[in-house]
C-alpha cells in the first residue's frame, strides 16, 4: 500500500512540474522560464525537477511528449471523421498542420523544441508517426487506393512534407495565408499517390 502511495505522490509531483513548465514555456519561451520559477509555481523544490526529469531540457521533452500524445488524438479524431480511408489519412495530417497555428503548440513543439532538442524529424515520437504513416499507406496501396510505391519511403515525404509545412507556419510573418499555401500544395502532393482508373 504504501508502494503505491508513493508511486501515486511520484506521479502528482511529475503531472504538477509538467504543468508549470508548459505554462511557463508557452508563456515565455522555454529559455525566458527560469528553473526557480517552475518549481515555485509547482510549489516544489528544484531536487523534485531533477529527481524526475534530469534538467530542464528533461522536462522539456516530458511536456512535448504530453502535447505530442493530445495532437495524436485530435489527429485520430480528424481521421475518423473523414468518408474514406483515403481522406482521413489526408485529414489526419492537415489536422497537423493547421495545430501549428496555435500559439503553445507554435512555441513549444516547433519553434523551442527544435532549437533544444535539434532535428524533430529524429524525435523518438516521430519515429512512431512514421511506422503509423507506413502502415496506413500499405494499407491503402493494399486496398487499391494508392499506386504501389514503398509505403516507407512514401511515409517519410509525406511526414516530412507535414512537418517542414508546420515548421515554416510556425515561423511565418503571416502563418494563415501559408497555412493557405501549404494546405493546398499539401493536398496536390498526397493526391500524387493515387491510383488512377
Amino acid at each position: 500500500m504504501a508502494g503505491k502511495r508513493r508511486a501515486e505522490m511520484m506521479e502528482e509531483t511529475r503531472a504538477k512540474l509538467i504543468q508549470a513548465a508548459r505554462k511557463a514555456f508557452a508563456t515565455k519561451g522555454y529559455s525566458g522560464s527560469s528553473m526557480d520559477d517552475l518549481t515555485a509555481e509547482a510549489g516544489l523544490t528544484r531536487g523534485a525537477l531533477y529527481h524526475n526529469f534530469g534538467d530542464k531540457k528533461g522536462l522539456l521533452q516530458a511536456v512535448i511528449d504530453q502535447m505530442d500524445a493530445e495532437i495524436l488524438v485530435r489527429m485520430r479524431a480528424a481521421h475518423a471523421a473523414a468518408a474514406t480511408p483515403w481522406e482521413g489519412f489526408v485529414a489526419e495530417a492537415i489536422a497537423y498542420i493547421e495545430m501549428s497555428l496555435e500559439p503553445e503548440i507554435q512555441r513549444i513543439m516547433l519553434l523551442d523544441g527544435p532549437a533544444v532538442l535539434g532535428d524533430p524529424s529524429q524525435w523518438e515520437n516521430q519515429n512512431a508517426c512514421l511506422r503509423t504513416t507506413a502502415q496506413t499507406i500499405q494499407a491503402l496501396i493494399d486496398d487499391g487506393t494508392v499506386k504501389p510505391v514503398n509505403a516507407e519511403a512514401a511515409a517519410r515525404l509525406v511526414n516530412g512534407a507535414a512537418l517542414n509545412a508546420a515548421l515554416w507556419i510556425a515561423a511565418a510573418d503571416d502563418p494563415e495565408t501559408v497555412l493557405a499555401n501549404v494546405v493546398d500544395a499539401f493536398r496536390q502532393l498526397t493526391g500524387g499517390l493515387l491510383k488512377t482508373a
